[in-house]
Order: C-alpha cells, then sequence, then structure tokens
C-alpha cells in the first residue's frame, strides 16, 4: 500500500474514535467528536491530493476512498438519529442511494474518480454533519438541520445523474 491508501485507511480508524465521542454527547464530547471528523473529512482531501501528485492513483485507491467516506458519513448520521436530532429516513435516503451505487458499481469493469456533483455531495455532508455535532447555541441548530436536508437532495440528485450519465462517476 502507498502513502494514499493508509492515509485513507488511517480516516477508517477515526470511524471508530467518533463513535465513541458521540455515544456520549455532552458538549465536550461533541467538541471533540467534532475534531475527531474534521481531521478525518480533511484526509479525505488529502489523500485524493497526495495520490494525484505522487501519480500513485491505485484501484485499491480509488476502491478505499468512496467507501470509507460512506461510513465516515452514516456512521455520525446513526449516531444524530439515536440523539433524535435527524429522522431515520433522511438517513435512510442517504444510505439507500449509497447502497444502490456501490451495488452498481460492483458490475463495472473499471474503477474510476469521482466528478463534480460526487465531490459536491460529500462536501455538504460533511459541513451538515459538522454542524449537526457542533453544540452551538441558536440559531446554529436549525441552520445544521437545513443542511442536512440540502445534504440530502444533493445526494439523491448526484444518485439520479449517476444512474443517467454512467459514463461518469459521482462517489
Amino acid at each position: 500500500m502507498n502513502l494514499p491508501t493508509w492515509i485513507t485507511v488511517s480516516r477508517l480508524l477515526g470511524v471508530p474514535i467518533l463513535l465513541y465521542w458521540l455515544a456520549n454527547p455532552t458538549p465536550q464530547n461533541r467538541w471533540l467528536a467534532l475534531i475527531v471528523f474534521l481531521i478525518a473529512a480533511g484526509t479525505d482531501w488529502l489523500d485524493g491530493y497526495l495520490a494525484r501528485r505522487l501519480n500513485q492513483v491505485t484501484d485499491l485507491g480509488k476502491f478505499l476512498d468512496p467507501l470509507v467516506d460512506k461510513l465516515l458519513v452514516l456512521a455520525p448520521l446513526l449516531a444524530m438519529i439515536a440523539w433524535g436530532v435527524i429522522p431515520a429516513w433522511g438517513v435512510f435516503l442517504i444510505l439507500g442511494r449509497e447502497l444502490a451505487i456501490a451495488g452498481w458499481r460492483v458490475n463495472q469493469t473499471t474503477i474510476t474518480g469521482a466528478n463534480l456533483w460526487g465531490k459536491l455531495k460529500t462536501v455538504t455532508q460533511i459541513i451538515a454533519i459538522a454542524l449537526l455535532i457542533s453544540p452551538l447555541p441558536s440559531p446554529w441548530p436549525g441552520v445544521a438541520i437545513i443542511a442536512f436536508w440540502c445534504a440530502v437532495l444533493l445526494t439523491l440528485v448526484s444518485g439520479g445523474i449517476y444512474f443517467l450519465k454512467p459514463e461518469e462517476t459521482l462517489d
């Protein structure tokens, strides 16, 4: 495994740490979870940048990166359901899209990288989750919910485009 792939794996290792802090959502734990989440999310950019810069783009990296992204996004969203902050059906829409795309990709002969729609989806999800985790005063919780629904919408739109334009990858 090369350096970008190791960075991707390190992002995966951040998920249990994130869930540990989210299991008891005190303000202090939420700030710690936010730090872990933002560092892990930042490695998503870093591994892709290094893979391209060092000419170390691999099929393993193209496979692992979106898979780890999905785990990093879905883990805190599931915690938010347990908190009663967001409805399960909203997260189900995100999960359904991700499973549909992953299932479709299994039958593809080549693995391609993300395009603009997939990157916008991921950035929107990261912003929404960061706002949901943050123990900020009013009006921020309302802003976080709006960001969540924007992320759900963009997730569905990017999934629809994925099936309408199968020659492009949107993860």
